[in-house]
């Protein structure tokens, strides 16, 4: 086991999203740095889209005895790993630009989570800035800044290993088809992925921007907003696979990582407000079976130049779409899998597992199998395949 130190980073950064393009801003990034003498070996992890990356990856035990560890990016860290974690803009401690305003929110969300703090009442639309946030190119930017950043340290310009959660996917995918060489490693857990998504169609330019964005930004709202209620309720999962407390412990994180989230939503017995989780709202393209398959320099970069590891819950109907969905909106983990044109690809799916297995009790076997990827590419002597992990860890090969 080695030992490790914390360390917090502000990585300044030449905003592309349009709400303040072209401001400097700074990108907070943790990095837990293993101590002892070793060639450093950074990896790179990344929240999807509600969930910021601290409460995602950096998340405090469940007080008691024989508590389950779901601070994945320490897990990386005893085992010698140079853990990176960052937030994307609109996101966790990252500047919200356009987000401090409640009425920059999702109309249909302001009624349970806002009323009547801080709103006596819905908004009338339009919102006072009428956009989405983000988008892929400023996300992708904001990636490359890090990746830079990282790699600019003393020993640490090797590629980057990639660890992403959920709409992760969305910016790590389509980076590491355009940057190759940055990335050594690419882990997806419950990735989302629709088949039909959006990209430009353009043979000469597939990462370039889709024809109805070829002026931004898109219209809409910068803001998502949930309530507590709401969080708690996309927990839902077997029992035997929540440790009591772990979503008051999930909440508070996320509380912690927003100032001014934390004071909207009810208060609680006339008191303390109970907090809103927000979030950025992003349009999103280059993922999708056009573009996975690419290839640089004639060899495929997913499950060739770069190795892939995909991970996901049986129960999980956010990456796997239960009914048919429009084309942007239907996502499919199986699917992704079958796009990586390269053989370098290992795909493992959780027995009673829902999106959320970072705060599950499996916490641990997805820890367990993150390290044996990274130091080897492949897990339980498997560097290739498809597989169902049985709850007893029992592995059953799949067609």
């Amino acid at each position: 086991m080695t030992s490790y130190q914390l360390e917090e980073h502000r990585v300044t950064h030449t905003s592309k999203i349009p709400a303040n393009e072209g401001i400097e801003v700074e990108l907070p990034v943790r990095e837990y740095r293993a101590t002892q003498g070793h060639d450093r070996e950074p990896v790179l992890m990344l929240h999807g889209r509600s969930v910021p990356a601290l409460p995602g990856f950096d998340l405090a035990p469940v007080p008691g005895e024989n508590p389950i560890r779901y601070s994945w990016a320490q897990e990386l860290a005893k085992a010698g790993f140079d853990v990176f974690i960052m937030d994307l803009q609109g996101s966790g401690r990252s500047p919200r630009p356009m987000m401090d305003v409640a009425c920059n929110t999702n109309p249909t969300q302001q009624a349970q989570a806002l009323v009547p703090n801080p709103l006596t009442e819905p908004c009338t639309p339009p919102p006072p800035y009428a956009f989405q946030l983000g988008n892929s190119e400023s996300e992708w930017a904001e990636v490359k800044t890090v990746v830079d950043f990282i790699r600019d340290l003393p020993g640490a310009d090797k590629p980057i290993h990639f660890v992403g959660w959920s709409a992760a996917a969305f910016v790590m995918g389509p980076y590491a088809l355009q940057y190759p060489n940055d990335v050594k490693s690419l882990f997806l857990l419950a990735p989302m992925f629709p088949p039909k998504g959006r990209w430009s169609e353009q043979v000469d330019e597939p990462f370039g921007r889709p024809a109805e964005a070829a002026q931004l930004p898109m219209p809409g709202f910068p803001m998502h907003v949930t309530s507590k209620t709401g969080f708690k309720a996309a927990l839902s999962g077997p029992a035997a696979l929540w440790e009591p407390g772990i979503d008051e412990l999930a909440w508070e994180a996320c509380m912690q990582d927003d100032h001014e989230g934390s004071k909207w939503g009810p208060r609680v017995n006339g008191g303390e407000p109970e907090g809103v989780l927000r979030y950025r709202n992003t349009y999103w393209w280059g993922w999708n079976n056009h573009t996975v398959p690419l290839m640089h320099k004639d060899k495929y970069v997913l499950g060739g130049r770069v190795p892939v590891l995909i991970l996901y819950g049986q129960n999980d109907r956010t990456a796997n779409s239960p009914t048919p969905m429009p084309d942007n909106l239907n996502f499919s983990v199986p699917a992704l899998y079958k796009a990586i044109a390269g053989t370098k690809k290992l795909m493992f799916c959780f027995e009673g597992s829902g999106h959320s297995l970072v705060w599950e009790t499996t916490a641990e076997a997805i820890h367990h199998f993150s390290k044996h990827w990274l130091k080897k590419g492949e897990v339980e002597g498997h560097g290739c395949g498809s597989f169902f992990r049985e709850l007893d860890g029992n592995l059953i090969r799949l067609p």
